[in-house]
């Protein structure tokens, strides 16, 4: 997905009926961005009907997207949250965090949230720093440093660790969940997208299964174990597979490209880093506008539950709803100048994360890991400058890249000091 500033050109050429946002090429080499700015001015609820006759409606404004999100009882997450999914209720209904409403979801979610916030993250902290300077130590062994590459082991190290993984482990892990997030780009298509995404869940699927055989009884406080004793067992073995999956799959498909979106932003807008340079304090601001901006999970689906009203149209009972995060994140109603990448934006209330009882469980987590890696780098480098082509993601859930060659000049005390 191309971060560029839409015009009122752009807008201008836009022509709703050539538009498929149901394609994952067009988010890798399309502009969606104008095809939203159109949508949330002229069309805020929009129906798409692809060729095979399947259809759903678009959502592209702010405050419609904090209301199909938050309100389960209007959108319901239970028959699937991925438009991928889109004609094929979720086999995982019922049993996994993402395909909960509450009051299930918050039963699911509750044990949980020991792990990812509060003295159980500070508890992995260590880890997460020594994930983050694994990463940047590569970016100085090598002359060109492909960010986005290297960023996918990050929150696999950091997942692995909450989650108590085999760290041999972690490299089958990272590819069966690109392939599942991004089943039609070339650099995980095994065949065709269809056997992309049925290896992919096998293997996830086969993993997490034997990973549970083998702790049966084990004594332990990871996120896995906590998962299978929580409510006095009562989750089954299928219950627990399909949440560790999502749990990972969650971590993989985001964190990385928000590390390469928010560099690849800041190398597009140099001032914007002199700025973080000359005032460390201004990082975690960094950090939002990173998310605010590269808003790594594009896209959730819902289904109404009834007949909902909602931007200036209806949704009838039992219909699909995608809501584009990409394009509420850029809603200038809520976002003054939603396309300058600005570290000094102020009340900076994006949805990268989601909203509503779905609000991402490690986003206390992710947030953290990308505070300390713009920490590390800002530390260690003096500039950073593109080493070839970008290469986006082709995939209508994550916007993001498979590669980002980046030339980072260490500062001169670090390049001596060899660290």
């Amino acid at each position: 997905m191309k971060l560029t500033v839409v015009t009122d050109a752009d807008m201008a050429a836009v022509d709703l009926s050539r538009i498929d946002l149901f394609d994952a090429t067009y988010h890798a080499e399309g502009d969606p961005h104008s095809a939203w700015a159109f949508m949330r001015e002229h069309a805020p609820l929009h129906r798409s009907e692809l060729p095979d006759g399947r259809a759903f409606f678009n959502i592209t404004r702010y405050h419609d997207a904090c209301r199909v999100l938050g309100n389960h009882r209007e959108f319901t997450s239970e028959r699937g949250s991925l438009l991928s999914q889109l004609g094929h209720d979720d086999a995982a209904s019922g049993q996994m965090l993402v395909a909960t409403d509450p009051p299930r979801h918050s039963e699911l979610r509750r044990p949980l949230n020991k792990m990812f916030t509060g003295r159980g993250l500070a508890r992995s902290e260590d880890r997460i720093r020594e994930a983050v300077r694994s990463l940047v130590r590569g970016a100085l062994a090598e002359p060109v440093w492909d960010v986005a590459q290297q960023a996918t082991m990050l929150p696999m190290a950091i997942a692995g660790a909450l989650m108590d993984l085999p760290e041999p482990d972690w490299a089958d892990l990272v590819q069966w969940t690109g392939m599942a997030a991004a089943p039609q780009d070339p650099v995980f298509t095994i065949r065709n997208p269809h056997a992309t995404l049925a290896i992919a869940h096998h293997q996830l699927f086969e993993y997490f299964a034997t990973q549970y055989e083998a702790r049966r009884g084990t004594p332990g406080d990871d996120a896995f174990r906590l998962l299978m004793t929580m409510r006095d067992g009562e989750l089954s073995r299928e219950e627990v597979v399909v949440n560790c999956y999502s749990l990972l799959l969650g971590a993989n498909a985001t964190t990385p490209h928000t590390v390469a979106g928010t560099l690849l932003a800041l190398m597009e807008h140099p001032e914007q880093l002199q700025a973080v340079r000359e005032n460390a304090e201004l990082v975690p601001a960094l950090v939002e506008e990173g998310l605010r901006w590269t808003s790594p999970a594009s896209s959730f689906l819902r289904y109404a539950v009834q007949d909902v009203e909602i931007a200036g149209g209806v949704v009838p009972e039992g219909d699909p709803v995608a809501v584009w995060v990409g394009s509420a994140n850029r809603d200038s109603e809520i976002f003054p100048e939603p396309y300058r990448f600005d570290v000094h934006r102020a009340d900076n209330r994006h949805i990268a994360f989601g909203y509503g009882s779905h609000y991402c469980l490690g986003a206390t987590v992710a947030r953290l890991t990308l505070r300390m890696f713009f920490e590390e780098v800002l530390d260690r480098f003096e500039e950073f400058a593109p080493a070839g082509k970008p290469q986006h993601l082709v995939s209508n859930f994550v916007a993001g890249f498979t590669s980002l060659p980046v030339r980072a000049v260490p500062h001169r005390v670090q390049a001596v000091a060899g660290r």
